[in-house]
């Protein structure tokens, strides 16, 4: 109010031909950051008001086509800028609104990932402990074990394994995203890794009743596919895209894996012959939790693929995955090559 008179009233003293009322700019913008958005309409139109009523108060003037002219861009300034102050507030409360949405999103995301390494990390004592017990039940160290019984603490062994390698693979990941993978490179042979993966996962496929087999790319025969990386983290990888891809094949079914140089890299393919890959499920398969669709058979934590996605993207890989002709799918990744080391 009080920049609204003092522009009035050097409007009043001043000489028609001097144009005061662009000086109303100056109470639009100092009122849009200090009152509301409702304000900015009612300030401009008394703005525009008072500058169109200079060219009658105080009177002692001929009125001539400059001058209301002069008053006429005035105005049209004037309303411009209480458009231009409004639509600024509007982007500026959007912008605050998304701003403070982003900082609760991050914290919950900040609370969440804390409090599930937390727990994460207090489960992997107890598990080994039991564990640990269940195995020397199974030994007998406690007295005669029934057939039946023995069965029972395989599966139950199995079972707190598998809940442990969940456990162990949430706390990597975790690890992982907070402080980046750590990788021991060195000259290895992914065929060797293939190899003796497939074998540790024989009893996995005979219990699906699934078969695995390697084939060697365009040849029959064995060889070498060199590459610098991690063997204990790159076994992580065979692990969980041959698991994923007997747990997503149906009995009786033959997963293949698939290895080969190409373009001087080396390829590795896991074919199944599942269900396949859903549209909609592809840009989201190597993400953390994600579990795809239930018509592939089998549910599992969604870390496994996003695990080995986060190892070969430190070796500076490629992973991705497909739909196979005519059913199925394929999972597979590519390493750098290197020539084979000297003897």
């Amino acid at each position: 109010m009080g920049l609204f008179g003092i522009v009035f009233t050097l409007e009043m003293l001043t000489p028609p031909d001097y144009v005061m009322g662009y000086l109303y700019i100056l109470p639009i913008l100092v009122a849009k950051p200090e009152l509301d958005r409702r304000t900015t309409l009612p300030i401009t139109t008394i703005a525009v008001f008072l500058t169109l009523l200079n060219i009658w108060i105080p009177g002692n003037e001929t009125i001539h086509p400059a001058m209301v002219t002069d008053r006429l861009i005035t105005v049209f300034a004037l309303i411009v800028t209480g458009i231009l102050t409004d639509r600024n507030h509007q982007i500026e409360s959007t912008l605050a609104q998304q701003q403070a949405k982003l900082q609760v999103q991050s914290k919950l995301a900040s609370l969440r990932e804390d409090f599930t390494s937390t727990l994460a990390h207090d489960l992997k004592t107890p598990l080994l402990g039991a564990i640990e017990t269940l195995k020397a039940f199974a030994r007998e160290q406690f007295g005669a074990v029934q057939p039946k019984q023995k069965s029972v603490l395989d599966t139950m062994i199995r079972s707190h394994q598998t809940s442990l390698k969940l456990v162990e693979t949430l706390l990597d990941i975790y690890r992982n995203d907070l402080s980046g993978l750590q990788l021991d490179l060195n000259p290895i042979d992914l065929v060797a890794i293939a190899e003796s993966t497939t074998t540790a996962l024989l009893d996995l496929a005979a219990s699906r009743r699934v078969h695995i087999s390697l084939n060697y790319g365009e040849s029959d025969f064995r060889q070498f596919l060199w590459v610098n990386g991690d063997a204990f983290q790159l076994q992580r990888v065979f692990a969980n895209l041959i698991t994923n891809a007997i747990n997503h094949s149906p009995r009786g079914a033959k997963v293949a894996v698939v290895l080969g140089t190409q373009a001087g890299e080396r390829v590795v393919k896991i074919v199944d012959p599942g269900a396949g890959i859903q549209p909609d499920e592809m840009p989201h398969l190597f993400d953390r939790f994600y579990q795809g669709q239930s018509d592939r058979q089998a549910s599992g934590s969604g870390l496994g693929l996003y695990l080995a996605r986060q190892i070969i993207e430190a070796h500076n890989g490629t992973i991705w995955a497909e739909n196979r002709s005519p059913q199925g799918a394929i999972f597979g990744f590519r390493l750098a090559a290197i020539n084979p080391p000297a003897p």
